[in-house]
């Protein structure tokens, strides 16, 4: 080949064609990327309509008054009617809801196994059955396993199988979660100062506002929720911005979930809470010592544990448990951060499948239609 200077130009003429070419093409296909992306953002907002943690409380004024999370704001008075026309009974300013409806306030049934069968089928048509084995198996089987299920371990509404469990679980399984709450071990015991020192929400209420009384034999076990049942407390919340902030941070706390929950939690001296089971072996719950008088302690599957202030306990309320304080008055209140983080055995797509098929209101809007 004849090498000249009319040759060199025509081939970096060429050259450059060429690389004008390929980036119209780069450009063409990552218009396209984009397009697939916008696209797939829209699809997934329009088929979730609940927002995530972060924005959810924000949105919220308008559920203020209303019943949120199974309980009305101590504004409430005397008794009223909630969703559905029930009744809602009140205690401590609390109103409760006594719907036989309701599914967060009803043990399973053959009823509700058909809404959740009908729910996992409703995930699987708009994504897909792919990592749904366990899940499948245990909506399928429900009423076998919560009935067959030993007595020391028994969740109440629904059992994933071929899970894992124990009574009492490493800090090493959720480290970066326990880290995180321990290390905010300050803000969220100032936090709780600054809410459980303030006046009577009302003249013959001796609980602060926001506060919430729970049945026990001996006692006093008061709880302030930030989020219950899955569904955030706004005025509670903002009450709390520091804590919120920390729920925020966290990797695996069940946010969007009828078994998602972050409260404190006081027992004062001479409290008991009976043995009782919780709903479900899919998380675990975390307590976090604020403050620990002596002789408290947490019995889960017959093992007895101590809280430890600034230290996180973890350990799967499906397992038959109780909780006691039998100090003296001058001991003060044992006080917990208490949350709820997913199992660490519970796959991502199955924790996704679980949100969508116990977002709160999902199963109780089915009973109706």
């Amino acid at each position: 080949m004849e090498w000249s200077l009319e040759n060199v130009r025509e081939i970096v003429a060429g050259g450059m064609q060429s690389i004008r070419e390929c980036e119209i093409c780069a450009f063409a296909i990552a218009m396209c990327v984009l397009l697939l992306f916008m696209w797939y953002c829209y699809r997934v907002g329009r088929e979730h309509g609940s927002s995530p943690l972060r924005g959810r409380y924000l949105a919220g004024p308008s559920r203020i008054g209303g019943v949120v999370g199974g309980f009305m704001s101590s504004d409430c008075r005397g008794k009223g009617k909630g969703k559905n026309g029930s009744m809602l009974e009140e205690q401590n300013g609390f109103a409760f809801c006594q719907s036989s409806e309701c599914f967060r306030c009803t043990s399973a049934g053959e009823s509700l196994n058909q809404r959740l069968y009908h729910s996992l089928q409703d995930y699987a048509k708009r994504y897909t059955w792919s990592g749904m084995g366990r899940v499948h198996k245990g909506v399928r089987d429900q009423g076998r396993y919560l009935n067959s299920r030993p007595t020391i371990q028994r969740p109440e509404v629904f059992f994933l199988p071929d899970l894992p469990s124990a009574p009492f679980f490493s800090r090493e399984v959720q480290r970066h979660d326990v880290e995180l709450l321990e290390q905010s071990f300050p803000a969220l015991l100032a936090e709780f100062e600054s809410i459980y020192h303030q006046p009577p929400a009302r003249s013959g209420s001796s609980l602060p506002p926001g506060w919430k009384a729970n049945n026990t034999p001996r006692g006093q076990w008061w709880t302030y929720y930030l989020v219950n049942q899955g569904t955030p407390l706004v005025l509670n919340v903002r009450r709390c911005p520091r804590a919120w902030r920390v729920l925020g941070q966290l990797r695996t706390f069940i946010a969007n979930n009828v078994f998602g929950n972050a409260c404190f939690s006081v027992l004062t001296p001479g409290a008991l809470i009976t043995e009782h089971y919780g709903p479900t072996n899919v998380r675990l719950r975390c307590h976090l010592g604020l403050r620990v008088p002596p002789s408290c302690e947490l019995v889960v599957g017959g093992e007895p544990q101590c809280w430890s202030e600034g230290s996180c306990l973890l350990f799967d309320d499906s397992f038959l448990h109780r909780a006691f304080h039998e100090g003296g008055a001058e001991d003060g209140p044992r006080v917990v951060f208490m949350v709820d983080l997913w199992h660490p055995n519970v796959a991502a797509a199955e924790r996704q499948a679980l949100d969508y098929i116990f977002t709160p209101g999902r199963l109780e809007d089915k009973e109706g239609k």
